[in-house]
């Protein structure tokens, strides 16, 4: 928001690209500091080829993060997201190469399988109040383990020039699509949680459900359009993988809902709900990616790396937690002084 002096009255003028950056200041901070460090740690990382491979690694936690930053906002968590992301790529790439599906009815099939799962769990934590923890890790394990037994364990390879074509391909010839992809997703998941009654509706719930109940908000329909969108959303992530990888692969989606976690919080989405920003997230993202990618280049093995990412998620929930009881305070001050 920037205001400008004017002699009758001051003049607001509203630039969504400030705004980003001034609500996102912290996180901004730390993005720089860590490219700069990085950057004099190995020469290797500012180069096109490192920031291309950044932008394209990051692109796969972003679809995932998108939908967990719904499901933080109104106060849930999703676990089952890394899972889905094997079990849809796994059985698209399976139908191609075993059962000879057409790719194009594959892709629908992989992807509709993991909007199934989205909406079985938020159909369940809506309807039955079940804690959304306990039944995602539910679906995490039944989708792991369909993706197992399906491939019995076993890399799936598949060389269709097309079907790798949507993952590792290039717009202009510059611009490698999963890029693509996470920008027109960030646009419109952004349009959704900013612009519409949907967005209202997903804070409202998350802030305050039982006011939401009582002001006609329709609390069980917004939950099971949340998770499924984010079954969706992580579908997409297992399509693009595993047309990267040329291969579905059953295990390939471990450890991908604690980085999912640690872009939301990072990017300052409360782990209480009410409360976050998908460019908040996006950049939490490139965090992630920033750490993991100037770590493998500095040499670091991958065993440190997830200590490293499980402390940097401690310490933004713990921060979350301070910045918590700190507007509390504020709001108690407020109410005793009026």
């Amino acid at each position: 928001m920037i205001m400008i002096k004017n002699k009758k009255k001051p003049i607001i003028l509203d630039n969504p690209v400030i705004n980003m950056f001034r609500y996102n200041i912290g996180i901004v901070a730390v993005l720089l500091i860590m490219c700069i460090i990085i950057s004099f740690a190995t020469n290797k990382f500012l180069t096109a080829a490192n920031v291309v491979s950044v932008l394209r690694q990051i692109s796969i936690n972003t679809y995932i993060a998108l939908g967990m930053t719904l499901i933080i906002i109104l106060g849930h968590i999703d676990l089952s997201v890394g899972a889905i992301v094997a079990m849809s790529g796994t059985l698209t790439v399976g139908f191609i190469v075993n059962q000879g599906l057409p790719i194009s009815a594959a892709i629908l099939l992989g992807i509709l399988i993991g909007v199934v799962t989205g909406f079985v769990s938020g159909f369940v934590v809506s309807h039955f109040r079940v804690p959304a923890f306990i039944i995602t890790m539910a679906m995490m394990n039944i989708a792991s383990g369909i993706a197992y037994v399906y491939s019995g364990g076993q890399s799936t390879r598949i060389t269709d020039d097309f079907f790798a074509e949507i993952g590792t391909g290039y717009l202009f010839e510059v611009i490698p699509l999963p890029v693509v992809y996470m920008v027109f997703l960030i646009a419109i998941v952004s349009f959704l949680l900013n612009k519409t009654k949907f967005g209202t509706y997903v804070y409202a719930i998350g802030g305050n459900r039982e006011s939401a109940s009582l002001s006609g908000v329709p609390i069980k329909r917004i939950e099971i359009i949340v998770f499924t969108l984010s079954g969706f959303l992580s579908a997409f992530a297992g399509l693009v993988l595993c047309s990267r990888m040329y291969s579905g692969q059953p295990s390939v989606g471990n450890g991908y809902e604690l980085d999912a976690i640690a872009a939301c919080v990072l990017g300052g989405t409360s782990m209480s709900g009410g409360k976050g920003r998908i460019s908040g997230t996006v950049f939490g993202a490139m965090v992630i990616g920033i750490i993991s990618n100037g770590l493998n280049l500095i040499g670091v093995s991958s065993y440190w790396q997830l200590i490293i990412k499980g402390l940097i998620i401690a310490c933004a929930v713990l921060l979350d937690v301070q910045k918590g009881k700190i507007r509390n305070l504020k709001k108690k001050k407020a109410v005793n002084n009026n």
